[in-house]
């Protein structure tokens, strides 16, 4: 295996990893994230040669601009993580046998962890610092679009690791070509599990591909149902937020569900989103209504492609529907499992829709761009997973763990 070296490199950087305090931890964090901001010019420097290569009009485009703001994020949640309290070594229960033995279960790293990722150089700085902090070696295989910027993050951070004596190796980043991308796929025994960040088409080929477990981080594929109940001022702040704060992440709304008695208040609902120049693809009812009541070059008849699409653009599809049942079943159909909300004062419907809906993320009156590591609170976040084994959603340290059984006995063995 050409990378293998890599591999090796990272799992004695594990070893070395599992026996630091966690208080150096936290400063080396604290220093990692200091150390971006003092070093904002050289990565603008290296963003912009990437940006260079890559079309403004591609929607991974704003996933890969960097900022002097947008750094300044990235260094101030890893500073959350680092003030985080690491779960590695709690427990999660115990108890003592009938021969005496004390029996519990303790979370332990998973080890190796690898990410598959495209467009976004934050990614770098956000998956060191929670792999860092749950005892984890992080091997990193980023998009060759962002091969400038990933590499002066990588830089930035490996040199206070050496300032702090600690193996530079629990952040590997692998080399840009695609076969550096097969190698890790086929880790198998020298990484513990793989983690795709990034396109759908990206994520099924790492599912498909890989032999080594796969946490799937999935597309969003967002829905918002405003229902007949539904607060028309509330609705309009989260309608403009979930599709216009960022067009290019998954939490972005793409398809708006509206009750068919309400559809008189659609355009007071949507008009604001012409001012972000959000493209709207509207079924044959909602067209009726919009059609001179929203600027014409916007707006255009939605066909069978425009639902199940994530955008990441400003785009917008709308479907009327008739009541929640139909607005349930078309979540169903299209949904990719990830942020889904219902605008409604209805209590019951309210219940119903967040009981109902098979989501990572259910919210009720709220914004689905809320869907973020740091928004819930985990200081920043490895990925959103829709799968349901062991992580579902914003993954923080907690699903960054394992966990083993320890026994504690005084002589005791097993007569049968």
């Amino acid at each position: 295996m050409k990378y293998r070296s890599y591999f090796e490199a990272a799992i004695t950087a594990s070893r070395e990893l599992n026996i630091l305090k966690k208080e150096t931890i936290a400063h080396t964090l604290l220093d990692v994230a200091e150390a971006l901001v003092r070093n904002t010019d050289k990565i603008l420097e290296a963003n912009k040669k990437d940006l260079d290569l890559m079309d403004k009009a591609d929607p991974k485009y704003d996933r890969l601009r960097l900022s002097p703001d947008r750094i300044r994020d990235i260094a101030a949640d890893m500073s959350k993580v680092a003030n985080l309290e690491s779960p590695i070594g709690q427990l999660i229960d115990g108890h003592q046998a009938e021969n005496g033995m004390q029996i519990s279960r303790l979370r332990v790293p998973l080890g190796v962890v690898g990410v598959i990722y495209e467009s976004r150089p934050n990614v770098t700085a956000d998956v060191f610092a929670l792999c860092f902090k749950t005892g984890n070696v992080a091997v990193l295989k980023g998009g060759s679009d962002a091969t400038q910027s990933n590499a002066a993050i990588a830089e930035v951070i490996q040199k206070v690791l050496q300032q702090f004596g600690i193996n530079k190796n629990v952040l590997t980043l692998l080399p840009p070509e695609r076969a550096a991308t097969e190698s890790l796929l086929n880790a198998r025994g020298l990484v513990d599990v793989l983690i795709p960040r990034g396109s759908q088409a990206l994520i099924d080929y790492v599912r498909l591909n890989s032999k080594i477990p796969v946490i799937e981080t999935g597309a969003g594929i967002v829905h918002t149902y405003f229902d007949l109940d539904g607060d028309l001022e509330k609705g309009k702040g989260i309608v403009l937020n979930a599709k216009t704060r960022r067009v290019s992440v998954c939490n972005a709304l793409d398809c708006l569900l509206i009750h068919k008695d309400r559809l008189e208040d659609l355009p007071s609902l949507v008009i604001a989103l012409s001012g972000s120049k959000v493209l709207i693809h509207a079924d044959e009812a909602s067209y009726a209504v919009l059609k001179g009541n929203y600027p014409g070059d916007l707006l255009k008849p939605a066909g069978a492609e425009s639902f199940g699409t994530e955008f990441l653009s400003h785009q917008l599809a709308i479907k009327t529907v008739s009541n929640l049942e139909e607005a349930l079943q078309h979540i169903a159909k299209y949904s990719s499992k990830h942020s889904e909300a219902i605008i409604s004062e209805h209590a019951a419907n309210v219940e119903t829709f967040l009981n109902q809906v098979d989501a990572a993320a259910v919210y009720a009156n709220a914004s689905t761009a809320f869907t973020d590591g740091a928004q819930f609170g985990l200081g920043a976040e490895i990925g959103i997973s829709t799968q349901k084994l062991h992580a579902r959603g914003p993954m923080g340290l907690t699903e960054l763990t394992s966990y083993k059984w320890v026994i504690r006995g005084n002589g005791q063995t097993r007569s049968a």
